[in-house]
């Protein structure tokens, strides 16, 4: 019984690595192509759609994720590759604001904020991605974040529909952002569960007009 009980367990084991191997694969070929590091080589697009994270990851230590995404998101404004910037982060609760610190960053160093559109339901880059279309009716843009992160939003917008590509605001080292890294792995094995389950974002609502 404890031969069977070991011998199970190892099939399960053996089937959780082949699903994240796969959904890795998957996400990972989605982005052949669409991922640039270098502002000079990156099309125009229109508008960028940049995905929230905490400026904070203990009290008054910034979150260097946080920090290489307004300093790419600030580089590509600047060169004139994006028009608009999408801010689309969690603010859940009255004293978690994604897109409010991230907008204040970014007019901070200059940047009108007449051309930043704040969407305070992206709880989730699932989310972030659908209400891309959804509701603020775009069907291109460049998405601002982490390659890893940027790979996985490239295969979502590649579902929905959206002609996306993404600049690659400065990474961790793997063994730095190993944490953050394995993470990930499991996050894009969500997204075939979401899809699967037929999961649609928290909140939808009324369309938002980028001028």
């Amino acid at each position: 019984m404890l031969f069977t009980l070991v011998s199970l367990l190892g099939i399960i084991f053996l089937l959780i690595i082949a699903i994240i191997y796969r959904a890795n694969y998957l996400i990972n070929k989605a982005a052949v192509g669409k991922l640039y590091s270098r502002v000079e080589d990156i099309p125009y697009r229109k508008v960028g759609l940049l995905l929230g994270t905490g400026k904070y990851v203990r009290k008054k230590i910034v979150n260097i994720y946080y920090k290489n995404r307004i300093e790419a998101a600030i580089a590509l404004f600047n060169a004139g590759k994006i028009d608009s910037i999408i801010i689309s982060g969690d603010n859940s609760r009255k004293d978690y604001n994604e897109p409010g610190m991230m907008k204040n960053d970014l007019t901070k160093a200059g940047i009108d904020g007449e051309k930043i559109y704040m969407d305070y339901a992206g709880f989730r880059t699932f989310d972030s991605i659908i209400r891309l279309k959804e509701i603020f009716e775009q069907t291109s843009a460049t998405i601002i974040s982490q390659p890893f992160h940027n790979a996985r939003a490239l295969y979502i917008a590649e579902r929905e529909g959206i002609d996306a590509i993404a600049y690659n605001a400065k990474d961790f080292s793997y063994v730095l952002g190993i944490r953050v890294h394995i993470r990930e792995k499991f996050a894009r094995v969500k997204v075939f569960i979401d899809y699967w389950r037929g999961i649609k974002p928290k909140f939808l609502g009324e369309k938002i007009e980028i001028v």
